[in-house]
């Protein structure tokens, strides 16, 4: 069975195309090859090129290590930055509830007005 290819929205396309330049300029500043990157981070060369064309196919995961490897700051923040925006997203998120549930509709009384 064939992978079940993903179509992002515009955002998304742009923002990985971006992502994945800002990915590539900081990797050749640093005088590495696709496969030093890969070797990093765990992948292959070709996934590391795949990353750099913005590929929407590559875990988010795996998008985020390769950005924090060349020293790009992730939603525009440093590592502790980072670490202060987990930690508060966290905190918020436990005050939301396990379950939604869906409003209670009134009794049906077939009708009747009174």
């Amino acid at each position: 069975m064939a992978k079940k290819e993903s179509v992002p929205t515009r955002a998304a396309a742009d923002a990985l195309a971006v992502l994945g330049s800002q990915i590539r300029l900081a990797r050749h500043e640093r005088n590495w090859t696709a496969a030093n990157l890969g070797a990093r981070i765990g992948v292959t060369a070709r996934t590391v090129t795949t990353i750099e064309r913005g590929s929407p196919g590559v875990a988010v995961g795996t998008v985020f290590s390769a950005a924090a490897v060349v020293g790009l700051q992730l939603f525009g923040t440093d590592n502790e930055g980072l670490a202060r925006l987990r930690r508060r997203g966290e905190e918020r998120v436990a005050l939301i509830p396990s379950r939604e549930y869906a409003p209670r509709r009134g009794e049906d009384d077939d009708g009747l007005d009174f």
